[in-house]
């Protein structure tokens, strides 16, 4: 075999905020050979793997395009919230190499090890989850980046009550969604009880830069929360501003009232 033909395709997707496991592998067990590994499916033919993680994300190594959308279409049908626009990261790889490393989204692995695979697909997984967090964040950000320069220009937002609470609702939504998810960029457990395959891990962890785009989605975070509390500080003050012109008013009258009292 030539050193072309040896090169496969592997690519990673994040479709959905999460996927039924057990419900997918009940589904799955009766055609394919699957085991079920710390929240996560690993589907096995011959020297082709698919490796379904729980929180919307699936990498394939060495998988048509049609066994790859057949298998979406059954993801799909058991996910929570799937995403309009699907994350997808593409690399090439080939088995049976000197050593495990990546140059060039090239992927260059030791053995067909299934959890060795299973191990390196952990950060490409992460990654994939990782890059729908951060375009998720830059579009709330961009999509409300006029309201620091409409306070900043008028001293004002130019927003009704009810707008400016949807698009705090929508802030919070943002932030919480990705907040609650944050562990899943942490080392995963499954490397507590095969520490020998965490180094594999670490590979695909480093060349996808996971740390370094944690920090700066953190950042992107901040910059979210304190969109988040200039629109309540804005609701508060407008709270406030009606209840003073209601309390003039009610003064006003009160005033109107003991002067008619008075000439009449």
């Amino acid at each position: 075999m030539s050193e072309h033909q040896s090169i496969k395709k592997c690519v990673a997707y994040c479709l959905a905020q999460s996927f039924d496991i057990s419900e997918l592998a009940r589904v799955l067990s009766d055609s394919s050979l699957i085991r079920i590994i710390k929240s996560a499916l690993l589907i096995e033919n011959d020297e082709s793997w698919s490796i379904v993680f729980a929180y919307g994300a699936v990498v394939h190594w060495n998988v048509s395009l049609e066994q790859q959308a057949k298998l979406h279409q059954l993801l799909l049908q058991h996910a929570e919230n799937p995403m309009t626009a699907p994350e997808e990261d593409h690399f090439s790889f080939e088995l049976d190499c000197p050593s495990t490393r990546i140059i060039e989204d090239h992927i260059e692995i030791e053995s067909s090890d299934p959890i060795l695979i299973f191990a390196l697909s952990q950060g490409m997984a992460q990654s994939i989850k990782l890059a729908s967090f951060e375009t998720h964040a830059i579009t709330t950000i961009n999509n409300t980046s006029y309201i620091p320069k409409s306070l900043a220009e008028n001293g004002t937002i130019k927003l009704s009550r009810n707008k400016i609470a949807k698009i705090r609702g929508q802030l919070f939504l943002t932030k919480s969604d990705i907040i609650l998810n944050y562990d899943l960029l942490d080392t995963p457990d499954f490397f507590w009880e095969y520490p020998e395959y965490e180094a594999f891990y670490g590979i695909t962890a480093k060349y996808l830069e996971i740390a370094p785009r944690t920090g700066v989605l953190s950042k992107k975070l901040e910059t979210i929360h304190e969109l988040f509390e200039m629109l309540a500080d804005e609701q508060k003050h407008r709270h406030s501003t009606i209840l003073e012109w209601i309390i003039i008013w009610l003064i006003a009258v009160e005033i109107g009232m003991m002067i008619f009292d008075k000439v009449f």
